[in-house]
């Protein structure tokens, strides 16, 4: 697999250590690699002084929708990265892109170190109001899953996500109450730690997304593991 199917844009950090961080910031639909930056996304991780290379992606509708997106980053950016050297990993997604950093996760988990998702679409209004009904992820069984059920499958693999063995990726949800797709946010929400939960004011748009953004690097998720 090459890049050829992804749009690129770098962002390396000034401090060119060795213990640098990759992420890899993925987009929602109708949006495009080069927003972040116009969104203030860069800057803010570089007003921390964070040594964090970024590589911001754009990806057509059609990789989410065949699920090949997680075969595409590992082969063009997460496989190639680790063979450059680095040593922790972690992906953003934002809206659809969030469910392409959580496809990633559950095929290539252990070629991360963690997940942020910003406003996520987690499924579509049916599929989350089906667990809702259940009481939630927890409560909620999948059933039997088809070849083709992507959300279900996803949905699924999520509720077993805190108790999986390994230990899955560190996982960061931020989120805004008015967002058109609170409700999944919510259940999921349940199923973290609440220091690793943002939630603010605001609707599914990127002054929301800033916000919240801001708000998760103030947790420091990138913070060096100890010993």
């Amino acid at each position: 697999m090459t890049a050829a199917r992804l749009r690129i844009v770098r962002h390396e950090a000034p401090d060119r250590s060795r213990d640098r961080v990759l992420l890899v910031m993925l987009p929602g639909v109708g949006m495009e690699p080069e927003d972040f930056a116009a969104h203030g996304f860069i800057a803010a991780v570089r007003s921390r002084g964070l040594p964090v290379d970024i590589i911001a992606v754009g990806a057509d509708l059609d990789l989410y929708l065949d699920q090949t997106i997680a075969a595409d980053i590992d082969g063009a950016l997460i496989a190639p990265a680790r063979a450059e050297g680095y040593r922790r990993i972690w992906l953003l997604g934002l809206s659809l892109g969030g469910m392409g950093a959580l496809l990633y996760a559950r095929a290539h988990g252990a070629s991360i170190d963690g997940v942020i998702l910003l406003a996520p679409f987690l499924g579509t209004p049916g599929m989350v109001a089906e667990v809702a009904r259940a009481g939630g992820l927890a409560c909620w069984q999948p059933g039997e899953i088809a070849a083709d059920d992507g959300e279900r499958a996803l949905l699924g693999w999520l509720k077993d996500y805190a108790a999986a063995l390994p230990p899955r990726p560190t996982l960061y949800l931020g989120y805004a109450r008015g967002d058109r797709f609170a409700e999944g946010h919510a259940l999921l929400a349940a199923r973290l730690p609440a220091e690793q939960v943002v939630v603010g004011e605001g609707g599914h748009d990127w002054q929301s997304w800033e916000r919240l953004w801001r708000q998760v690097l103030d947790k420091r998720p990138f913070a060096a593991p100890g010993p």
